[in-house]
């Protein structure tokens, strides 16, 4: 009998692509959420306008995000890529986006700067969605390695990016039973990107949240725009504490992080002060929590776990539909807040109730 043929793919790359499929389908799968913290927009209540002087059909969602036109400002955040069943989740996630006019962000790209087998997953992205923003990804830990950043240009023109996502998680590499805690220079090499790269950056928690201070050391690193991933959506935490044979050992950090409402608020004099972009993520689940993070200081709502199970569930029909369920209710919040744009929306008033 002839022997089997060997799998000739690096160690570290397969280890790399199992880990993305363990997490896409832990959070399709399983019950990965914050068990006792929220997002915090339960804690937001919009001031309701009794003479909105608007009509419904008249309301304006649009906006733009990197120098491109949105339908509203509603973004698929970055999950997917980097192996076999990727590719086709990705395509899916791109034609609705183009569909739509939102933009959309790539998973991490870590996968394709280790070995080439899975570009298409990634590539894919850009051929479907012709017209739409699309942010590449790589993660803090790469950054600080100076042999990668001389190569971040692999991965933006892959997906023809505009812009470069750099993931900040620490929380989840630590809990990662394969992770990097190796953070010692990212701040100098997200610094250094800023400085050669032709696209803005993106800094972005994965839900455990962005403070002032974090947020103020990396705008003056160069970055442009701060997505906040707060706690209180998706637990990364909580994925990887499932991943790990020894859990009960860190399972007190499944909780941990900032939320997402708090860190919009925190962030509120600093974006005025600087002018930078804010995208909110971490625990959106809806339209009126979309209305919530612009009235907060948002430029653009982003969210993952919500569309990824759509997805799976029932296709991109279902996805198509969820999207467009978002977008009435956001209008129906601008209309009850006499709202006719989301500039408007940003300066409506709203309550903050301490629990």
């Amino acid at each position: 009998m002839a022997n089997a043929p060997q799998d000739s793919t690096p160690e570290p790359h397969r280890r790399t692509v199992s880990r993305k499929k363990d997490h896409v389908d832990l959070v399709v799968n399983d019950d990965v959420g914050f068990r006792q913290k929220s997002a915090g927009f339960e804690r937001i209540e919009l001031e309701h306008n009794a003479l909105p002087e608007i009509d419904l059909a008249d309301i304006d969602t649009s906006t733009s995000f990197l120098g491109k036109a949105a339908a509203l400002p509603l973004m698929i955040s970055s999950m997917t890529g980097g192996y076999r069943e990727a590719e086709n989740i990705n395509r899916q996630l791109a034609e609705v986006c183009q569909e739509i006019e939102i933009p959309m962000g790539v998973g991490s790209q870590r996968q394709a700067l280790e070995n080439p087998r899975f570009h298409e997953s990634f590539r894919t992205v850009r051929r479907t969605a012709p017209t739409i923003a699309i942010s590449a990804n790589i993660g803090a830990t790469e950054v600080a390695r100076p042999e990668l950043v001389a190569r971040i240009h692999i991965i933006l023109d892959m997906v023809e990016a505009d812009a470069l996502t750099v993931h900040l998680n620490p929380l989840q590499e630590l809990l990662q039973p394969e992770g990097n805690t190796s953070f010692r220079g990212v701040l100098a090499g997200i610094e250094e990107l800023a400085r050669r790269l032709p696209v803005p950056i993106i800094a972005k928690e994965v839900g455990a949240g962005i403070s002032a201070a974090v947020a103020r050391r990396l705008l003056a690193a160069g970055v442009s725009i701060i997505d906040v991933a707060g706690a209180g959506g998706t637990s990364w935490a909580g994925v990887e504490i499932l991943r790990r044979a020894n859990r009960q050992l860190v399972e007190q950090f499944w909780e941990w992080g900032i939320p997402t409402v708090d860190c919009l608020r925190a962030l509120q004099d600093l974006r005025r002060e600087q002018s930078c972009g804010l995208v909110a993520s971490g625990g959106v689940q809806n339209g009126l929590d979309v209305a919530k993070t612009i009235a907060l200081g948002a430029d653009m709502a982003a969210a993952a776990r919500p569309f990824i199970k759509a997805l799976v569930a029932g296709g991109r029909d279902t996805l198509l539909q969820l999207i467009r369920d978002w977008q009435y209710q956001l209008r129906c919040a601008m209309f009850l807040t006499g709202s006719a744009t989301l500039g408007d929306l940003a300066q409506t008033s709203y309550s903050y109730r301490v629990d």
